[in-house]
């Protein structure tokens, strides 16, 4: 892999610095509207639509995308486009058919923060917003593989040693989060998006001078990737995660269900119209077209271009670097970046604000209802910006041993949440016989499921886990539902006669 000159390194970390400073000065703008629980979460009214729907893009793409995918290209090759077919399309056909239902609901009650306090009101029950707002501690995980992906870039482009990249990217991120909030989060996170289309269609284009041929550079693509190992260009793995029908099949569930991920629904939380959710969606689409689909073809071209790198996920920083001057290669570089700190910065927000919003808050009422002098949301405010540094110092911890494939570990850790909460929301869309019971058991056996599918071999396939793990949770719900349905009225019958 080529280096890059010493003033290009300069240059980086001077654009680095004015980014920083931007999102600092964003984040204090933000101060303003995070003061009560809504604004600290939602921002809700306070972002125009169309930077909503690039920071859900943005958000969205995260380290897996644009790190983590053109790694797994330059290991196993083409059958990673099944991948990017959900992305982009299953997912965007996803967030059509939830994010009305979705923002109708919180809407017709009053309003919600996050999607255990949305759950929590829609089955009526405490103790399953609970129980989903400790579910979301798996996105720990989760912004472990940012941390990894942002100290991969650090080390690769920069040289900065990989322990302190993960420190920085962690301070980054709790300071404008604890500064401003979703406000600075989505303004932040739309910017990111922005860059990240930039770059994403300048990557596609690069191949027709790296890789060349014209109209045919991708038929040449595939054919040196074929040279090189036949294999990388099977519509199947047989090695790697895309190794058969089924395995792609549960890839276009885990897409459509990715939608249901609570930091990428907080972005539906923060429209404030009805009117709004349309450019909402037609951005959203228009940016995860880019970003979803562009990245990959850099990992392809590494793999052609810089064999042999010591790590996958460097694969399209190596390209960067092989396939632009040096003063380019420094504006593209910040831009992986920002799609780095797109999703950490989510994903922080989504722990801290369930924190205040779904723990705090349901047990500080039900424990200290006898002291109405007590500004309950301040407090659950305070709670989430403090739970802000005990998070980072958790995945900075977790981050220190790098993992085997940065996309695996990220996978791992959204589809833990989305095996437990796939059920109840689901069913809370079209079924309005489920209830409280069969919600807590779908939680309970999905998500546990997952567990032990994964974690005792049992299911090794990570996306079979997944999608097996879910049908089950659906299953509890459906099953568990009718029967407290027949039973409640038995036992209430039951009691007055006892009385």
């Amino acid at each position: 892999m080529n280096t890059l000159p010493a003033w290009t390194i300069t240059l980086i970390v001077v654009l680095l610095i004015v980014y920083f400073v931007f999102v600092a000065y964003i984040g204090k703008r933000g101060a303003r509207y995070s003061k009560t629980m809504a604004g600290f979460a939602t921002a809700r009214g306070k972002v125009s639509p169309w930077l909503v729907g690039a920071s859900f893009a943005a958000t969205f793409a995260s380290a897996n995308l644009y790190l983590g995918l053109p790694g797994l290209a330059y290991q196993y090759g083409i059958s990673v486009l099944w991948y990017t077919l959900g992305s982009f399309g299953t997912a965007w056909l996803g967030l059509l058919l939830f994010a009305k239902t979705f923002w109708k609901y919180q809407k017709n009650n009053g309003g919600v923060s996050t999607l255990p306090e949305w759950l929590g009101k829609r089955y009526n029950s405490n103790t399953l917003q609970i129980m989903v707002s400790v579910l979301l501690l798996f996105n720990i995980y989760y912004i472990v593989g940012q941390n990894v992906g942002l100290a991969t870039i650090f080390e690769a482009v920069i040289g900065i040693p990989y322990i302190w990249g993960v420190v920085l990217g962690v301070l980054i991120t709790i300071v404008y989060i604890g500064l401003g909030g979703a406000y600075a989060q989505i303004i932040t996170d739309a910017f990111q998006g922005v860059l990240m289309s930039i770059t994403s269609v300048l990557i596609l284009v690069s191949l027709f001078w790296t890789i060349g041929g014209g109209i045919n550079v991708f038929n040449r693509v595939f054919q040196q990737l074929e040279a090189i190992h036949p294999p990388l260009v099977s519509t199947f793995s047989q090695d790697g995660p895309y190794d058969s029908v089924p395995t792609v099949l549960a890839i276009q569930f885990l897409m459509i269900s990715f939608v249901l991920m609570p930091h990428l629904l907080n972005k539906i939380l923060a429209i404030e119209t009805e009117k709004e959710l349309r450019p909402f969606v037609i951005s959203s689409g228009v940016h995860l077209f880019f970003i979803s689909y562009l990245p990959v073809f850099g990992g392809f071209a590494a793999r052609i271009l810089v064999p042999g790198l010591p790590e996958a996920d460097q694969a399209l920083p190596a390209y960067l670097i092989e396939a632009f001057p040096p003063v380019i290669v420094a504006f593209m570089i910040v831009g992986v970046i920002s799609a780095v700190l797109s999703s950490t910065d989510s994903l922080y927000l989504s722990i801290t604000s369930s924190i205040g919003n779904d723990i705090y808050l349901p047990l500080a009422r039900r424990t200290q209802a006898h002291l109405p002098h007590i500004n309950h949301d301040q407090r659950s405010v305070a709670i989430a910006k403090a739970s802000l540094l005990c998070v980072g110092l958790a995945s900075l911890y977790l981050s220190i041993n790098r993992p085997e494939s940065l996309a695996m570990l990220i996978q791992f850790s959204f589809s833990a949440i989305i095996s437990g909460v796939f059920g109840p929301v689901l069913l809370g869309y079209f079924w309005n016989k489920g209830n409280q019971t069969g919600a807590i058991a779908s939680v309970l056996t999905g998500s546990l499921s997952f567990l032990a599918f994964t974690q005792f071999h049992l299911l090794p396939n990570l996306y079979i886990a997944l999608f097996v793990s879910s049908t089950l949770g659906l299953a509890a719900m459906y099953i568990a539902s009718i029967i407290a349905a027949a039973i409640g009225p038995k036992i209430h019958l039951a009691s007055k006669h006892s009385a």
